[in-house]
């Protein structure tokens, strides 16, 4: 992920900022508790695509 691209990016449901996960491919929302996968390279920023964070994952 092109760490350029990583500081332009918000999250879609709170604009809050997002934070790169190397090993699972994904874009990490903390304040959405939302995983937003990145398919061949680019990110895919749709609500309805993202996975819910637990507990766990959000170290709490």
């Amino acid at each position: 992920m092109d760490t350029k691209l990583l500081e332009l990016l918000v999250c879609p449901v709170t604009k809050g900022p997002l934070t790169y996960n190397r090993d699972k491919q994904e874009l990490i929302s903390r304040s959405a508790r939302l995983a937003y996968p990145v398919r061949d390279g680019l990110p895919v920023m749709l609500e309805n695509e993202a996975r819910p964070l637990t507990d766990e994952e959000l170290g709490l």
